[in-house]
């Protein structure tokens, strides 16, 4: 069900038995695990069943990672997985219409304690943070730590991260454990402490306060704060090996963190590793799905970084999503709560309450549900 070039698979074969206790019967289409190394014996050997595509979508619930064809799927039908709703609205519009409850992943409220353990966003963010420490450090010419040997000295390499969330701080951690010298930025100002607790040196910009949202999230900025922005990571940047960009802004395009100026006053030989080159890119020169040599520079625009490395994650979105469905099964019959902050989001009143979001239920009977205020403005 996963479209080409998508090498995870959203359950994996130890998730079964969890999920049969629940008195789910799962039904698995015939390869899906096949990229991320799960093979067909290793889920029948688990309890489920392996059949046709045809067969894994007639399912009460269907789970993937990204958003399976709507007109695909019949009236009733709910579907768990990543659909960006509002970068793609029309997903949202085609499951209304086909009475489709979609119960998007990606919308989980991340300030919950209960929801940390179903949220794919950080789990998969975590896994391409380090993976791009590992791409940039593949692009390079030179060794990452300081080496001294009979033949003289290695420096250090340098390494630049844009950004510290979840993917940001798991990229810090990996250039220190690599023995690179890591500076990193990023407009919240209170993740100054995080990015120091592991292994990164703060880049401060003046006049920087802390641009977070009520969910965690970075804020749109002005476009005078992010050329202020811009020009003093980029200055820091000039001399760096490896610059890592991270900076995503929920439900919008990617800003522009490394504008092509920039990219031109970067040393000969240093890599750009642009993890949301999905959604448009940090860098002004990335080309999705790309590799390029800008200026004597290497832009890396793969769009999906945590697929590169499939088995891992797709282990860590399956114990997400056996997680969710467990909070979501009674006795083997799916039951939605309205009261369920998972699903709908915190109520007014609480400190997770974030005006005209819900959680991660969409759409079900064909309207979207009255918590998702922000989305309906945008599906329409």
């Amino acid at each position: 069900m996963e479209p080409e070039g998508e090498n995870r698979v959203a359950i994996v074969p130890n998730s079964v038995p969890k999920l049969s206790k629940l008195g789910i019967n799962v039904i698995v289409e015939s390869g899906a695990g096949s990229r991320s190394n799960y093979s067909d014996d290793e889920y029948t050997s688990k309890g489920a069943v392996v059949g046709t595509r045809i067969e894994a979508l007639e399912t009460d619930l269907l789970v993937s990672i990204n958003m399976p064809d709507p007109t695909s799927m019949s009236n009733g039908q709910t579907v768990a997985c990543v659909a960006d709703p509002f970068r793609h609205p029309d997903r949202v519009r085609q499951c209304m219409e086909h009475g489709v409850t979609l119960l998007s992943m990606d919308m989980i409220p991340r300030r919950l304690s209960r929801a940390q353990s179903m949220d794919v966003n950080s789990s998969q963010d975590n896994l391409a943070g380090y993976k791009a420490v590992l791409m940039g450090a593949a692009h390079i010419s030179k060794a990452i730590p300081m080496m001294t040997t009979s033949a003289g000295t290695v420096k250090p390499a340098k390494f630049v991260i844009m950004g510290s969330g979840v993917a940001g701080l798991q990229a810090i951690a990996t250039a220190k454990r690599l023995g690179a010298i890591v500076h990193a930025s990023d407009v919240r100002k209170s993740t100054a402490e995080q990015i120091e607790s592991v292994g990164g040196r703060f880049i401060e910009v003046e006049g920087m306060d802390d641009f977070e949202d009520e969910s965690g999230y970075a804020k749109p900025l002005t476009p005078e704060f992010i050329q202020k922005v811009n020009d003093t990571v980029c200055d820091v940047a000039k001399d760096a090996d490896v610059i890592v960009t991270t900076a995503r802004i929920f439900g919008r395009p990617a800003p522009i963190t490394v504008p092509a100026e920039a990219v031109a006053s970067f040393k000969d030989g240093a890599v750009i590793v642009d993890m949301n080159a999905d959604v448009g890119g940090n860098c002004e020169l990335t080309v999705a799905g790309q590799t390029v040599i800008e200026h004597g520079v290497t832009i890396v625009g793969i769009e999906n970084l945590a697929g590169t490395i499939a088995s891992t994650a797709s282990m860590l979105y399956s114990n997400n999503l056996t997680h969710f469905v467990t909070s979501i099964v009674e006795e083997g019959e799916l039951v939605l709560s309205m009261d369920d902050d998972v699903l709908v989001g915190a109520p007014e009143g609480s400190d997770f309450h974030v005006p005209g979001m819900g959680g991660v239920l969409i759409c079900s009977e064909a309207g979207i549900h009255e918590n998702q205020s922000r989305l309906e403005e945008v599906v329409g």
